[in-house]
């Protein structure tokens, strides 16, 4: 069985975000980036424990220039078989979506994994895209997977309970917690990863859907007011005028 996991490159949660270019480009200056959680914590790690109890093989793909090689050799060191980078550099879900389809046409892989959504963007559409593009089933927001022959058993979160679906594979399924218990590389793993082939693939030809025009910031947080526990008129006008949530 051959696995395909999908890797993004995220900043670190803890770093200071800021725009360049009339506010047009993602300051990179100071930052660093990790592989994004979703991602790692619960796609990848599912994937290699697949691979341990089925012997299935593990492959990675990331959509993005030299600078992703770094956090794509994390993965490796993860576990991962071998890597593929697309060398390519677009915020356009449509386009990266029609990259990894078109690596995974030629493949043939048996599952796709992917987060369910990146850190940054949270825009949870490359899974979804992904599978239309191979015509292939998705189910989202999976929370545990199991693995019976050729049938695979999710169970997803939906809104007051949860859902159990069955699906034959291939199919692309996109993760979030509960899928797995995050792993750290250890040092076999770090040192095998240097070794282990990442192939860098050209793009195919795609005309991308969507344009970045501007990022903003969120406006900054205004002081606390106290109001006391009596003056029920006060704390009603002030969230209705200045508050604006009544």
């Amino acid at each position: 069985m051959k696995i395909l996991v999908c890797i993004s490159k995220t900043p670190d949660t803890t770093a200071k975000i800021a725009f360049t270019d009339n506010n047009t480009k993602f300051s990179e200056a100071g930052v660093q980036f990790i592989i994004n959680p979703y991602d790692e914590w619960y796609a990848l790690v599912r994937a290699l424990e697949l691979k341990e109890s089925l012997g299935a093989t593990v492959h990675l793909v990331t959509v993005g220039g030299a600078d992703t090689e770094p956090v794509i050799r994390k993965a490796l060191a993860l576990g991962g078989d071998e890597a593929f980078r697309i060398n390519a550099d677009s915020q356009d879900s449509y386009y990266i979506a029609s990259q990894i389809a078109a690596h995974a046409r030629q493949q043939g892989y048996d599952l796709v994994f992917t987060g369910k959504e990146t850190i940054d963007y949270n825009g949870s559409a490359i899974g979804g895209m992904v599978a239309e593009l191979l015509e292939l089933p998705f189910v989202s927001i999976a929370a545990k997977f199991e693995l019976n022959g050729t049938t695979a058993t999710i169970n997803r979160e939906i809104e007051g309970g949860e859902e159990i679906v069955q699906v034959e594979l291939p199919v692309v399924v996109s993760c979030q917690k509960g899928m797995a218990e995050a792993r750290i590389p250890n040092m076999r793993g770090i040192m095998a990863a240097r070794t282990k082939p990442l192939t860098v693939v050209e793009p195919v030809a795609v005309e991308p859907l969507t344009s970045i025009v501007s990022f903003e910031l969120p406006p900054a947080k205004a002081g606390v007011k106290m109001i006391s526990p009596d003056n029920v008129e006060e704390l009603v006008k002030l969230l209705h005028e200045e508050a604006k949530v009544i």
